[in-house]
């Protein structure tokens, strides 16, 4: 942060934060998964604080062609994702006895662009190429990003539901009744969740992947899950370090897979107490990132009826689009 002073972009602070509330007065809202409300700005439903944060990006946030940013939909595999990210980039950076993962959270590697934070923090001395974090929709974000690369997680929605579900309940306000999994999945049905609907999401970041297939790299959770190895190799690819043949022999991509797996990181003492920051007044339990990380816990919480209506739903917004979701039950 720059501590020096910024008269004209205070000033230009003070008028963002006057759009701000005058936003809030006027955009519809409804219940909030961890907060009072959400509300709906160009079609996604975001708190007053994420809300405030995109009006910061598209304020003050200068891309460079190298930028590489990791999004996704909460709770899609994102934590591990940037764990593979970021091992896979830096990979010749730190030995696999004494690496950065074992000391910080994989949150920590990436700058989240979705934190409402000022002064903006200056990203002009980062190490190229700069990585950053999103949970924001492709239409959502500033048109200097679209030259750069992303990677994008997607996961079935059955699952996102149930594990967004558990993890707001943990960070939710005290000052808030718990939400029951019927309300959770009334309101995630009818697309209203942070950041949502996540349908329209995820299928701003597919149909621009069919467009631009060297910007942006299309993932599946339950993929990642069946073939790890593939996916860091996909990975190494698209960001522009591409496993040797030598890295190979030598299991390389084995070592990154075992490093960043579920099990390993969700026991590093690193991840079971403390907190991780993001912006000025969210702190989120490091542990509460890790709950089970699997395919098809959904089913001990939907019934047969919800199934339903949540496939029926993602037939009918994915219909055409040529994005298919393998069944998990």
């Amino acid at each position: 942060m720059s501590n020096a002073p910024r008269t004209e972009e205070d000033a230009e602070y003070k008028k963002l934060c006057e759009n701000h509330k005058h936003l809030i007065e006027t955009l519809p809202k409804c219940n909030g998964w961890w907060t009072p409300h959400l509300h709906n700005y160009n079609g996604f439903w975001l708190s007053p604080d994420i809300l405030k944060a995109n009006l910061l990006l598209h304020t003050y946030f200068k891309s460079h062609p190298t930028d590489i940013f990791l999004a996704s939909f909460m709770k899609s595999g994102t934590t591990w994702l940037k764990a593979l990210v970021f091992s896979t980039l830096n990979r010749h950076c730190y030995t696999f006895s004494d690496h950065y993962l074992h000391k910080h959270n994989p949150h920590s590697a990436f700058s989240p662009l979705d934190a409402e934070s000022y002064p903006i923090t200056d990203f002009t001395n980062s190490s190229t190429p700069r990585v950053f974090s999103t949970h924001f929709t492709r239409t959502m974000l500033p048109a200097c990003m679209s030259s750069c690369k992303f990677v994008y997680v997607c996961r079935d929605p059955k699952d996102v539901l149930i594990s967004m579900w558990h993890f707001m309940n943990k960070i939710r306000s005290k000052d808030l009744p718990p939400l029951s999994l019927d309300e959770a999945f009334e309101l995630f049905c009818l697309g209203v969740s942070d950041y949502g609907p996540f349908w329209e999401q995820v299928l701003s970041y597919w149909s621009a992947s069919l467009e631009y297939p060297d910007k942006i790299l299309f993932l599946k959770y339950e993929d990642m899950k069946k073939e790890p190895e593939v996916v860091v190799k996909k990975l190494a690819a698209f960001v522009g370090k591409p496993i040797t043949v030598e890295e190979e022999e030598k299991g390389v991509v084995r070592e990154i897979v075992k490093l960043c797996s579920f099990e390993n990181l969700s026991n590093l003492e690193v991840n079971k107490e403390g907190f991780e920051k993001f912006g000025r007044l969210v702190n989120i339990e490091k542990r509460d990132f890790f709950r089970k990380g699997v395919i098809g816990d959904w089913k001990n919480y939907l019934t047969k009826e919800m199934k339903e209506r949540i496939d029926g739903i993602t037939a009918q917004k994915f219909k055409g689009s040529g994005l298919i979701f393998t069944a998990t039950g």
